[in-house]
């Protein structure tokens, strides 16, 4: 009898809540799921933005660019050079000449007998290379030296590409959550004062009162780390992009189908691809670097031939002294000793370049990880998003039917308020899975270096299909 009497109570503490002001509420709630979300930032276009507007990529552009310039400085060696010197010189000798000047007589030795004389010369040479090894070897190397340089430019903005993405999602994902939660919590407050009520006429429990506080009081918690996370993202992608960017909190009802492109290559034929992996091909030629090094140091070893011009023009107020030459010849450089110095230069460039073989084997390793890594979790969120769609199907059923008995009078409002936040609760946990498998598609794209334009614009239009937008914003709009 006092459960039917509480329930009977229970039921006039309902009808007696001012329904207006209740059904502003849950229709304020609701508006932004029922009005088109607005329109997201283009992920494509803010990608592109990045890749020109960062500055620690610009400047590994332009170490790149100083880079190539090892290739035509390595070539100018083996070109002729041509140098030029001049000189003057006053000098004041002692010799055969100024001790016995009785035995030069003639004029022309007057000023060599006098042991002071000024010369003035001026020469060119120039050289040509005609064997070294060295040289030669050397430009292999500041070749091999531009494409690993090439390779880190594309590794930067490969690394820089997944930044954009993982900010753009985290913007994303917070968005929704806080619109969701906002939503969530005014109806965890029309919960609480129903809560509050009862208790307050003596047909509820303080327990029941206490947990809608907690509830509610989490609610709030939760939004403030959500719109906290909101903004952090959004002021890293602006950061990256230099765009400013307005991602408004809203409101989303996830599709009742949502397609995923699940990923159909075997997983061996993904691990092959892993050679393409940026990453994978900048160490292997930092190895070939390593090797061209080796060969270089070797090189020292062997003899040098240079081709020799020389003109010298030198003017004297000693006639004797004053000439004109010109020769011609053939130089011959061999090191045969230097202290042990070409030994353990090349032992340091053999152990370099096993270095290089080691941190190779390493990358290849890492790059065939993450492929089995994202691939496992993007299958793992593909069976959770549909679970979790199927949830929110029967959630949102359970709460049409609560919505009807409390219209029949079979449940009261408190069940209705309930039924909400859970199915809130199941579409946050929803757009979280949605972009947990976007972030394991973009990281296994860049793990087989296939993340590119075309990816990317697949990525949004996930997104977009999400906020049932049936075309998203082309790039740039």
């Amino acid at each position: 009898m006092r459960r039917d009497s509480s329930w009977t109570l229970w039921r006039l503490v309902s009808r007696h809540l001012p329904r207006l002001a209740l059904g502003l509420a849950l229709s304020g709630a609701s508006a932004l799921a029922q009005s088109d979300s607005p329109a997201l930032p283009p992920l494509p276009a803010l990608v592109g933005l990045a890749l020109d507007n960062d500055s620690g990529l610009r400047s590994r552009r332009l170490d790149s660019r100083a880079v190539e310039q090892e290739v035509p400085m390595a070539r100018a060696r083996l070109r002729p050079q041509v140098s030029a010197n001049a000189a003057y010189r006053l000098s004041d000798a002692d010799n055969i000449y100024t001790r016995n000047p009785a035995d030069y007589p003639d004029a022309d030795y007057a000023k060599r007998v006098s042991g002071r004389t000024r010369d003035s010369s001026w020469g060119l040479r120039l050289s040509q290379p005609l064997f070294d090894l060295e040289r030669w070897r050397q430009v292999d190397k500041a070749g091999t030296q531009v494409d690993a340089a090439t390779l880190e430019v594309a590794v930067a903005e490969r690394d820089l590409a997944l930044r954009v993405i993982e900010s753009y999602l985290d913007a994303y994902q917070a968005s929704r959550k806080v619109g969701l939660l906002i939503a969530q919590r005014e109806a965890l407050v029309l919960q609480q004062r129903q809560a509050q009520r009862a208790y307050e006429l003596g047909v509820g429990d303080r327990i029941n009162l206490l947990e809608s506080q907690s509830r509610l009081d989490q609610a709030i918690a939760d939004q403030t780390a959500a719109e906290s996370d909101m903004a952090n993202a959004v002021s890293d992608l602006e950061r990256l992009s230099g765009a400013t960017l307005d991602f408004a909190p809203a409101l989303i009802e996830p599709p009742p189908t949502l397609a995923l492109d699940p990923e159909s290559r075997p997983l061996d034929d993904l691990l092959a691809l892993t050679d393409g992996n940026p990453q994978v091909e900048l160490a292997r030629r930092q190895q070939r670097v390593a090797q061209a090094d080796t060969a270089l140091r070797h090189a020292a070893r062997y003899p040098k031939v240079d081709l020799v011009l020389d003109y010298n023009d030198l003017d004297s107020d000693d006639p004797l002294r004053t000439s004109r030459d010109l020769s011609a010849g053939v130089e011959v450089n061999l090191p045969l000793y230097q202290g042990g110095y070409t030994t353990a230069s090349i032992r340091q460039a053999e152990l370099s370049a096993l270095a290089g073989t080691a941190a190779l084997d390493d990358e290849q390793r890492r790059a065939q990880q993450e492929v089995r890594k994202r691939l496992r979790g993007m299958q793992a969120d593909q069976r959770q998003l549909q679970a979790l769609q199927r949830s929110t199907e029967s959630a949102s059923l359970f709460l049409a039917a609560a919505q009807r008995g409390e219209g029949l009078g079979l449940r009261d409002l408190v069940d209705v308020l309930d039924a909400r936040s859970s199915l809130y609760d199941l579409r946050i946990r929803y757009v979280e899975s949605v972009c947990a498998y976007l972030r394991d598609r973009a990281h296994l794209d860049a793990a087989i270096g296939g993340l590119d334009s075309p990816s990317i614009s697949a990525l949004f239009a996930v997104l977009g299909r999400l906020e049932h937008q049936d075309e998203a914003p082309a790039p740039g709009s």
